[in-house]
């Protein structure tokens, strides 16, 4: 499937399927892929522009940020250690750091400069050196792991800071949703070629299960990401009225993916063994 990268360059990529069935990989990963993300529009990484865009981003995020933050406390105790790994410009971690013991992990000068203004008791590093080996309960990343070319070897790092039974907890968007299958090669969640890889439903289920340090525990819906994520695509398409197309194909998404299970992205609760 060729799919353009609609949001910056307009350069046409490949995604081809990989060893792991249901898990797919964008081809060919260009080696000044940081230059791709090199636009103040890229949310993770700058400030309110006060931009329609940005306010719908902003009103969804905090609905999500609640749920994200329930999905920890009822899983584990307050006061806890919990790594956002690529926290950006830190939201999440500053949501928590009242609840629990948190840190954010941001690789990118500015994005970290960003967060760290934000923050009053969590810690962003730069370097993962800095934690303990086991000594994390939980370790999130929210739309981050589709980011990473070197997965395995990263899911041995994420093991070896864990406890016993901590949590690994990934946001992924879902290439078999239907507002993946409505929009095709103009699925905003596609975002070629920043998205190294893509995962169905059944993709990660087979990825985690030829891992032996983890089992998968649960998987949960981000409701509101069909939204935020059809918005995009209507507007890659120059859509008119494009944001109540959005509202229309974002819905129906949503209550097709209370029969299938297939949301437009999907939260993986990952247990270390």
């Amino acid at each position: 499937m060729k799919i353009k990268d609609h949001f910056l360059s307009q350069e046409i990529f490949e995604i081809v399927e990989t060893n792991t069935k249901g898990v797919f990989k964008t081809s060919p990963i260009p080696s000044n892929i940081s230059k791709y993300y090199e636009s103040e529009d890229y949310i993770s990484h700058h400030q309110d522009s006060g931009s329609l865009k940005e306010k719908l981003y902003k009103f969804l995020q905090s609905f999500n940020l609640q749920y994200k933050k329930t999905i920890l406390i009822d899983r584990i105790k307050k006061n806890s250690k919990v790594l956002d790994y690529g926290c950006g410009a830190g939201e999440f971690v500053k949501f928590i750091e009242n609840d629990f013991e948190a840190f954010g992990f941001e690789p990118d000068l500015d994005a970290r400069k960003i967060a760290q203004n934000k923050i009053t008791k969590a810690k962003i590093i730069d370097n993962l050196d800095t934690i303990e080996s086991e000594s994390l309960d939980a370790i999130t990343l929210w739309h981050v792991f589709e980011h990473i070319e070197n997965q395995d070897e990263m899911l041995e790092v994420f093991s070896s800071k864990l406890k016993e039974k901590g949590l690994l907890i990934i946001a992924v968007p879902n290439p078999t949703s239907y507002d993946a299958k409505h929009y095709k090669d103009f699925w905003a969640a596609y975002d070629v070629p920043r998205h190294i890889y893509h995962f169905s439903k059944s993709g990660m289920e087979n990825l985690i299960s030829k891992k032996p340090n983890w089992k998968m525990r649960k998987i949960k819906p981000l409701v509101l990401d069909s939204y935020y994520i059809s918005m995009l695509s209507e507007k890659y398409k120059k859509s008119p009225l494009f944001w109540l197309k959005a509202v229309i194909h974002g819905t129906i998404s949503n209550v097709k993916a209370l029969f299938s299970n297939e949301f437009s992205s999907l939260i993986y609760i990952i247990e270390k063994k």
